[in-house]
């Protein structure tokens, strides 16, 4: 017997929260996710361009060696997006972000040596990084294999000197990361079947759980929710 259609809301005409940030590790989806749903809602895009950072693809050839300068420049970055998101918000502009702040110590955090990270804190310390907190997360996450392959389809070269032990370490912290993450509600996404880039159907589920999320954390895969 066949399944009956599949069936959803109508679309929102207004995002649900009036900042969100989408979430996870390298080649899951969080740019094109983002950008369907400004689309959707309406809303501003912040992107984080990591390939404006002149050390990341250096930092992808030699991790211990750039490792520093490549997460000093994110700080330096965030602090500038700081303001945006201030006067985004200070003018009721709806904001989406493929990016949280805090981001930046799970890199920082997995790549550099403890006389470095120490140097880190103590710069991102004095950055004005407050009004970048959003008002929901979406984390998207996908297997180390998963994100291996759509990194190889998409053939960014620097993206392809990335290892799988470093892929693996990342997904690992990502995982940890979020496990304790607290300050805003987090919805966890298994990425890994739902297409929402190509699929106005999983747009549209996706859009539809954001919308309808009261806990603090919840787990979403297409077909249930946990």
């Amino acid at each position: 017997m066949s399944s009956p259609p599949l069936t959803v809301t109508a679309p929102q005409l207004h995002p649900p929260f009036g900042y969100i940030a989408i979430e996870g590790p390298i080649g899951v989806g969080k740019t094109s996710l983002a950008r369907r749903l400004a689309q959707r809602w309406s809303m501003h895009e912040l992107f984080e361009r990591p390939q404006d950072n002149p050390f990341l693809e250096r930092f992808y050839r030699d991790t211990v060696r750039y490792a520093l300068p490549v997460q000093l420049h994110f700080a330096l970055r965030r602090a500038q997006q700081a303001q945006e998101v201030s006067a985004a918000q200070a003018g009721g502009t709806p904001l989406i972000a493929d990016f949280i702040t805090q981001r930046n110590d799970i890199f920082a955090r997995l790549t550099l040596q403890d006389d470095e990270w120490q140097l880190y804190r103590a710069l991102a310390a004095r950055l004005d990084v407050s009004a970048s907190e959003p008002d929901f997360v979406v984390y998207l996450q996908a297997s180390p294999e998963v994100l291996f392959a759509r990194i190889q389809k998409r053939a960014v070269p620097m993206e392809l000197q990335i290892s799988d032990a470093y892929l693996r370490a990342l997904c690992d912290a990502y995982n940890e990361f979020f496990y304790h993450y607290d300050r805003t509600p987090v919805l966890t996404v298994n990425a890994e079947h739902l297409n929402p880039l190509d699929s106005d159907a999983d747009l549209a589920l996706l859009a539809e759980r954001i919308g309808t999320m009261r806990g603090r954390k919840e787990f979403f895969v297409k077909g249930t929710s946990l």
